[in-house]
């Protein structure tokens, strides 16, 4: 049964009344200064500014998670401004080790050795000469020292070639490898975006849930997340049995629907 502990207000000012090294775990996707229309926040700050603004957060995200705990940072970016989620890591990099990249894929065509091409996923169509369809973001495992340990099989598939189970001694017989880094994780199909997704900006649930599998459930005794959105590190929280989750919203609409959203689980 998972303890909510859920607030409204700014993330600084409710992150400062955490005792420090008391988190195990943050998942979460801060605002990407891409002019995207939140209800509460201006998302058009100038670049310095909401760099500065991201160290802010991130050094009071380092001062609360445990030595061995782990930063999930989901980051997207536009076409005409890739550079951005990099250019924040970077300006990361006094407080945390980026210990691992991964690839979030939200679409995708896979051509098989017959020619048929399969597209699965969805994604915001780009009418432009010069760019292409924007169909990936960034998931950064950030962790205070690099040394944070992993549960790499909890996200594990089974080997296609199943030889390899036999021939490599790391397998130990089991038929299950690891992941890696790019994970196909689509949004659920919806009908009505006002009223099955309001907010402009989410992940899915699933990969909130992926993000706790990896770092290991069993060591997620409390889970924070600053920018709570509509809640769905919330729900995938209470979906892994999570003990403790904090979060943070700004938006009291969307603090709302975060209380209806873990009610509804």
């Amino acid at each position: 049964m998972t303890a909510f502990d859920l607030h409204q207000g700014d993330c600084l000012e409710g992150m400062a009344r955490i005792s420090a090294a008391t988190i195990d775990l943050v998942v979460t996707s801060p605002p990407y200064n891409l002019g995207i229309a939140y209800s509460r926040y201006s998302d058009r700050l100038d670049r310095d500014t909401y760099l500065d603004w991201c160290h802010k957060w991130a050094d009071e995200l380092r001062r609360v998670l445990k030595p061995e705990g782990s930063l999930f940072l989901n980051l997207g970016a536009s076409p005409s401004n890739p550079l951005l989620p990099h250019e924040l890591v970077l300006r990361l990099r006094d407080l945390f080790v980026l210990q691992n990249n991964i690839h979030w894929i939200k679409a995708i065509s896979i051509e098989d050795v017959g020619g048929l091409t399969t597209s699965r996923g969805h994604f915001k169509p780009i009418s432009s000469p010069r760019y292409l369809n924007d169909c990936h973001e960034y998931i950064f495992h950030l962790t205070p020292e690099g040394k944070t340990p992993i549960d790499r099989l909890a996200l594990g598939v089974p080997y296609s070639d199943k030889s390899n189970i036999a021939r490599w001694g790391h397998t130990r017989g089991k038929d299950r490898r690891c992941r890696g880094n790019t994970w196909f994780i689509p949004y659920e199909t919806i009908q009505r975006r006002a009223k099955e997704r309001p907010h402009p900006a989410t992940f899915p649930v699933q990969l909130a849930e992926w993000c706790i599998k990896l770092h290991g459930i069993a060591r997620v005794g409390t889970m924070l997340d600053p920018f709570l959105g509509i809640g769905n590190s919330a729900v995938a929280a209470k979906r892994c049995g999570v003990k403790h989750f904090i979060g943070f919203e700004i938006d009291e609409e969307y603090l709302v629907e975060t209380k209806r959203r873990i009610n509804a689980e």
